[in-house]
């Protein structure tokens, strides 16, 4: 049984997540972290823009993500960007979903020549956006949600699960489509348990320390996946941890740095809180009367230390990134403020923005 101070498992998990210091490489940076959450939300930068910005700075330009989506560097898969190298763990898991039989499985096999539609218009005419496949559902997708109806945009989702269909780039917000086959390079998948036991072993090096059982994000997982690391105690934590063991002897230099609200250091609320002590939380889908932090505040990694978060927006017709408020969870000292106005600037100057 490993026993870890606080502190040091606050480091372990600051750099896992390669936020101690600049990286330059983007295709070993979406390695390490395994995968980069999609989210269209603007108000400052997408966040898988703020996510690689975080950890290469100015070796990282706005939309090299899209880019690299685009020359087959990375493929997407449920709203994820994840590195073209991994795809070997993930086309056993695609061809065996669903992994027991369910709603998609139901609708899919109601709607099979829907199905075989949507592939024969991409064999003959793809690149396709989701409006210009013709929808012949026979039974339609039925939700409260955003994609009731949306027959169309389900269909490929789930085609895109199975490894059928490919997402090969964007205009503007809205997904370019492809048959799979030409997409996807021609390699040998991994046999179904060491994928996902390499899976395993990767999220435990891109989290550092873990839960024995966090949620699963990955196309065929069970609701809850075990990281592959050894048992672990923190002190002041009550429960049980796993530690990446490459971790234990890596040394630690700190830096100060702005995240995006979906960055993985924080995405996972319980060991936050468990962790850093940090009260924090999205409001984006809050009223504005009832937010505390602002609409898309930004959380302010020191150190080993979550210490505020920054209220900002871009304003990109008056050209100015705008800082509402800076809400302080430690007290700040002149050096802690120049750090954190230092990082404002250099986003602001990412963006091409004058900050105010």
């Amino acid at each position: 049984m490993i026993r870890l101070s606080r502190e040091r498992a606050r480091q372990i998990a600051v750099r896992a997540q390669l936020l101690d210091g600049r990286s330059t490489d983007l295709v070993a940076v979406a390695e390490r972290l395994t995968h980069l959450q999609v989210d269209p939300t603007n108000a400052v930068a997408p966040s898988v823009d703020l996510v690689l910005w975080s950890r290469m700075g100015d070796a990282y330009w706005p939309g090299a993500a899209d880019d690299a989506l685009t020359d087959r560097m990375f493929f997407q898969l449920i709203g994820t960007l994840r590195p073209m190298s991994h795809l070997p763990l993930y086309l056993e898991e695609m061809a065996a979903w669903p992994p027991e039989p369910g709603r998609g499985q139901r609708w899919l096999e109601a709607n099979d020549a829907f199905r075989r539609d949507v592939l024969d218009h991409l064999s003959r005419e793809a690149p396709l956006l989701s409006r210009e496949i013709p929808d012949t559902a026979a039974v339609p997708w039925e939700s409260s949600g955003w994609t009731g109806a949306r027959n169309v945009t389900m269909m490929l989702e789930l085609l895109d699960v199975r490894g059928q269909v490919a997402i090969v780039g964007r205009e503007g917000r809205e997904r370019l489509w492809d048959l799979a086959s030409r997409v996807y390079p021609k390699v040998t998948p991994v046999p179904l348990e060491p994928s996902r036991d390499e899976r395993r072993r990767l999220r435990m090096r891109s989290l550092g320390i873990s839960r024995p059982r966090v949620p699963a994000f990955s196309a065929g997982d069970p609701w809850y996946v075990e990281p592959l690391g050894l048992p672990a105690v923190v002190d002041g934590v009550d429960g049980e941890w796993v530690v990446d063991p490459a971790a234990l002897d890596e040394d630690f230099v700190g830096r100060t740095a702005l995240l995006s609200p979906f960055d993985r250091l924080v995405h996972n609320r319980e060991r936050m809180v468990d962790l850093f002590g940090f009260d924090y939380i999205l409001e984006m889908f809050k009223p504005a009367a009832l937010r505390r932090w602002g609409y898309f505040a930004l959380p302010v990694l020191h150190g080993d230390r979550l210490v505020g978060k920054v209220d900002a927006r871009a304003d990109r017709r008056a050209g100015v990134l705008r800082v509402n408020a800076l809400h302080t969870d430690v007290p700040f000292d002149g050096a802690l403020t120049d750090a954190v106005n230092h990082e404002l600037e250099a986003l602001a100057a990412w963006l091409k923005l004058t900050p105010r």
